[in-house]
């Protein structure tokens, strides 16, 4: 039976990559979580899963969260996908289609050393349906909601996973930690959210602090990078291209006007290795 795990990291957020033609175990959640657990497991911020077998695009993957859900798209996520893909062979040119949630994303290899990577991330929208966001059909943008306790000016996006975004003179991870969980369940939001504090430095500069739904609070995300850029773009405090600062790196977001979003950032390689005896013999108990 093969349990075969590779680890990646990008900025900071730090992700397993469990291959169909390399583990024979079922992915459940429970399972998931058990990978996840940085104390009984590997310890992860997710799981990139794939390439999936028996699909119509050859490089499809899902993306799980530690909670054992599934996140229609993640941006750090893809970069580790596309590196694992290409220091694996099943990518051979430098810019290749990549299959998630449904949709395909373009994914391009910058560099010779495979450590800078640019995603085709797909378009933002702002519109209370497609997020979703509770209440009449609209655009979500500079919008006050009562969230934690208190009120807060919101524009909300999705990029193929919600977001609710704060403009704020200050972040802080304190406040974004005792903030955040409420404001991901939060009823505005069927689905639940991920949150980010975002501070404008300058017109091409933000600085962010994330609550990832299903993850808690993370030092970096690529699709709550695309979505603080373009809320800082739509409401006229930033424009593209824009460097997103958070706590384990920068990435870079391009916006085009029809709100297409290029993401660029950096992969590093951490590991890779077989899980052991007593951790298989749990997969196969959950």
């Amino acid at each position: 039976m093969k349990a075969h795990f590779y680890k990646y990291q990008a900025l900071g957020n730090d992700m397993v990559v469990i291959d169909p033609a390399r583990f024979d175990f079922p992915l459940t959640p429970a399972t998931i979580r058990l990978i996840c657990d940085r104390h009984f497991g590997l310890g992860s911020d997710g799981i990139c899963n794939g390439p999936l077998p028996g699909e119509r695009q050859p490089h499809q993957m899902r993306f799980f969260n530690p909670d054992g859900s599934e996140s229609g798209k993640s941006g750090n996520g893809l970069r580790i996908f596309a590196r694992y893909l290409w220091d694996q062979g099943y990518a051979q040119d430098s810019v290749f289609d990549i299959g998630i949630g449904g949709g395909v994303v373009k994914a391009e290899i910058k560099d010779k050393t495979a450590r800078t990577l640019a995603i085709e991330m797909g378009q933002l929208s702002f519109h209370s349906t497609d997020i979703p966001v509770s209440g009449s059909p609209r655009e979500v943008v500079n919008e006050t909601m009562h969230l934690a306790g208190r009120h807060y000016r919101v524009t909300a996006v999705t990029i193929g996973n919600p977001h609710c975004v704060i403009f704020t003179e200050e972040v802080s991870e304190a406040a974004t930690r005792a903030a955040g969980p409420a404001i991901e369940v939060d009823a505005h939001f069927p689905q639940r959210t991920n949150v980010q504090f975002v501070q404008v430095v300058d017109r091409h500069t933000l600085q962010i602090e994330i609550w990832e739904r299903g993850a808690g609070y993370t030092l970096a995300s690529g699709t709550s990078s695309c979505a603080a850029a373009g809320a800082a773009v739509k409401t006229g405090q930033c424009a593209s291209p824009v460097e997103v600062r958070m706590r384990g790196g920068t990435a870079s977001v391009t916006l085009a006007a029809d709100w297409q979003v290029l993401l660029t950032g950096e992969v590093e390689a951490v590991g890779s290795g077989i899980f052991a005896a007593d951790l298989v013999a749990r997969f196969e108990r959950e």
